[in-house]
């Protein structure tokens, strides 16, 4: 009994502790100080009412200060609170007032999104119909007409649409390869002919600029869509001026040629398929002087098939000579008609390598770098790749991926140092030699890239102390191997030229330097408007950066340093 007693008496004194705490949260009435007797005294029959009058107070705060925070951060805390209907329709009133003031599809549809079945619901979707069609007017981003566009139903405003993206992506078809595009993207374009007779103009000037005149003509009087290049008589009467400048038979103006110093176009094409990979890569090295769109195809051959590295990094080189002195629109339709028909049938590394060379050569490194990429993937290690890898990353300041991509290069020429055969037993074919000469090339090559990638501050310094020996023995060995050979093979056959030999480079160096004297002399030893042509001439088209230089310097009117 005692027991009984002191228990109701603790319940009873509890009872009034809770009510004198209640009591006092509601004459403070605060959330704070209803959350402290809520702490206290989580069960008492109390409890509703204070969380209760909690919720109404966070309401009455979110409502001052009337912001969509506020409001957002009430239904979050409070979801089954009796206020959350009109919050939400503050809420949205809110939204609704901010989206109107910005009046932007992309506002617009944030709002439906975040208020699909909200009272402004009809008025909102109004509005954004309004606002698409105002940036479908305005806008001349092709990807956003694009978007707009999938989200158009049948109608008029979509037909408005597709004709304007026809408009615009026509109007941004700026280069060749957008009108290539252009023509695949839109079958039904109201652009089309229009289309093809700016590629066609790009394919005549290619021929003209490469002197080839009479055939320039004969296509546009052959072509459908010839009377439609209404510029051309003019442009050939400048070609032909060109053409009896360049036919002058003064040692003067022959000197200011390139030509001059150059064997014959089709004296090249046929040294390249001649049976000593030298002359091939020879050859390669001298059509990169002509520049002629009639290069392009037999310096990408070279590229695709020879088995030789030196024979197609100099083809390569040489196409970057031709293309970079071409006028740009003709070098990019060059590069864009040939990508244009490897589109759909590049699938092998031969085709890859041919459409990375042509995306490298227009400039666009990335694609061009998932081509490389495609190549080193499916056809094994290709030295071509590996030293176009090291240069576009130099070229970045990647000096340490480029460091192992000439450690790769480095071995490669190592493996093929060991696995060619010299021996005085089984003779030493001459491909053989050649490819020791391209291991040595390439191996130097790689020796030197680590080197300076050594001489900038990179992440794991004592790997590239170990390419560099790698590097260096690649050399040794390839060098080695190189004497061994072209000693058999001058023992077999005296007059045979080795991997030594530069007379075509220095050739083509000799003719640099005389192409420059003569265009500092070209005004005292010809007519000045022939001068004045051929100065033209060479600034535009010449295969060297330097005289390009000296002939724009001269016309000028100053003399260059």
């Amino acid at each position: 009994m005692p027991t009984f007693r002191r228990a109701l008496a603790l319940l009873l004194l509890a009872t009034g502790c809770s009510h004198t705490s209640f009591e006092r949260a509601s004459e403070q009435d605060t959330v704070q100080a209803y959350r402290d007797f809520l702490r206290e005294y989580p069960d008492d029959p109390e409890a509703t009412t204070a969380q209760g009058r909690i919720e109404g107070l966070e309401f009455d705060e979110a409502k001052r200060l009337h912001s969509v925070l506020a409001y957002k951060r009430f239904l979050e805390t409070y979801p089954d609170a009796p206020q959350r209907r009109v919050v939400k329709s503050l809420l949205e009133g809110l939204r609704f007032n901010a989206a109107k003031q910005a009046d932007t599809e992309a506002g617009w549809r944030q709002f439906l999104a975040e208020h699909p079945d909200g009272t402004h619901k009809d008025e909102a979707r109004a509005l954004l119909q309004a606002a698409e069609t105002r940036d479908m007017r305005a806008t001349t981003d092709l990807a956003r007409m694009v978007t707009l566009l999938k989200g158009q139903a049948e109608g008029t405003p979509r037909d408005e649409l597709e004709r304007k993206l026809d408009d615009e992506s026509y109007v941004q078809a700026t280069d060749a390869g957008k009108l290539f595009a252009y023509l695949r993207d839109f079958a039904s374009g109201v652009h089309r002919e229009e289309a093809r007779v700016r590629l066609l103009e790009l394919e005549v000037e290619g021929l003209l600029v490469s002197g080839l005149v009479d055939e320039a003509e004969a296509k546009v009087k052959v072509h459908p869509l010839g009377p439609k290049l209404t510029g051309f008589p003019a442009r050939l009467a400048r070609a032909r001026a060109e053409q009896g400048a360049l036919a002058r038979t003064e040692p003067a103006a022959r000197a200011m040629q390139a030509g001059h110093y150059l064997r014959d176009l089709e004296d090249l094409k046929r040294a390249l398929v001649a049976p000593d990979p030298l002359d091939r890569w020879q050859a390669a090295e001298e059509l990169g002087q002509h520049v002629s769109v009639r290069v392009v195809d037999p310096l990408l051959e070279a590229l695709r098939t020879a088995r030789n590295p030196l024979i197609r990094q100099k083809a390569l080189e040489s196409l970057r000579t031709v293309l970079s002195a071409l006028p740009a629109p003709v070098a990019g339709y060059e590069v864009a008609v040939r990508l244009e028909s490897l589109r759909e049938r590049a699938s092998s590394p031969e085709l890859y390598l041919t459409v990375a060379a042509l995306l490298d050569l227009s400039g666009q490194l990335e694609q061009a770098a998932s081509q490389y990429q495609r190549v080193y993937e499916s056809g094994g290690t290709d030295p071509v790749v590996l030293w176009r890898w090291v240069q576009l990353r130099e070229q970045r300041h990647q000096a340490f991926s480029a460091a192992v991509a000439a450690r790769q290069l480095a071995v490669w020429a190592q493996t093929t140092a060991r696995d060619e055969a010299v021996s005085a037993e089984g003779g030493v074919p001459l491909a053989a030699a050649r490819q020791l000469c391209a291991a040595v090339v390439d191996a130097r090559y790689a020796a030197e890239a680590i080197t300076r990638a050594r001489a900038v501050k990179t992440e794991f310094p004592e790997d590239l102390a170990t390419f560099e020996r790698t590097a260096q023995d690649a050399v040794r060995l390839a060098e080695a191997k190189l004497a061994d050979a072209e000693l058999l093979l001058r023992q077999q056959h005296p007059g045979v030229r080795t991997c030594a030999d530069q007379q075509v480079a220095e050739r083509l160096s000799q003719g640099v330097k005389e192409r420059t004297q003569a265009l500092h002399a070209s005004n005292a030893k010809l007519p000045k408007p022939v001068g004045v042509l051929l100065l033209e001439l060479a600034r535009e088209r010449d295969p060297s950066p330097e005289v390009r230089a000296v002939a724009a310097s001269r016309l000028a009117g100053s003399t260059p340093p």
